[in-house]
């Protein structure tokens, strides 16, 4: 039986050994700014009147009605809608949880949607009409530019609208 160290393995051993040894100075050396949220930390809030009750949102980086890079997660339970709107900048969505249907267009057509599955991407430009729907609960993280907004195709679509007659 050969008995000889496999240099390769132990060259990779060695590397994970220093890659992981070094870890705690690269949190010290973080750079001013940075930030790490771990899933039980991150604090969920009511979506803002213009969408539908029932969705919780998340800002986990930068503020997403200003100017700058922002990211956010939405957390919606199933039967969740949000109807025909665009958005001024470009959106850029990514399913983390469940599946988002989605749908292109002017006008809400069920039928001719797309399941996006967790771990599924969506991007789209700015200005494009669409809307989105779920069946189960989903979470969803979108990131992009901001100010975010969120204007209804239809203006008597927005909640905020609907709650004030």
């Amino acid at each position: 039986m050969d008995r000889r160290i496999n240099p390769p393995r132990t060259i990779a051993a060695a590397a994970v050994l220093a890659v992981l040894s070094l870890t705690p100075a690269w949190a010290a050396d973080a750079p001013a700014g940075m930030g790490m949220t771990d899933p039980g930390a991150i604090k969920w809030y009511d979506v803002p009147p213009n969408m539908p009750k029932g969705g919780k949102l998340a800002v986990l980086q930068g503020d997403p009605g200003k100017s700058g890079p922002f990211v956010i997660r939405l957390m919606t339970p199933a039967g969740y809608k949000i109807a025909p709107h665009w958005h001024t900048q470009a959106e850029n969505l990514t399913v983390i949880s469940g599946a988002l249907y989605l749908g292109m267009g002017e006008k809400s057509e069920l039928k001719k949607t797309h399941a996006l599955r967790a771990g599924g991407f969506h991007f789209l430009p700015g200005k494009t009409p669409h809307y989105a729907f779920t069946k189960t609960a989903t979470v969803v993280q979108v990131h992009g530019e901001g100010p975010f907004d969120l204007t209804y195709v239809n203006p008597d679509d927005n909640p905020e609208k609907m709650a004030k007659k």
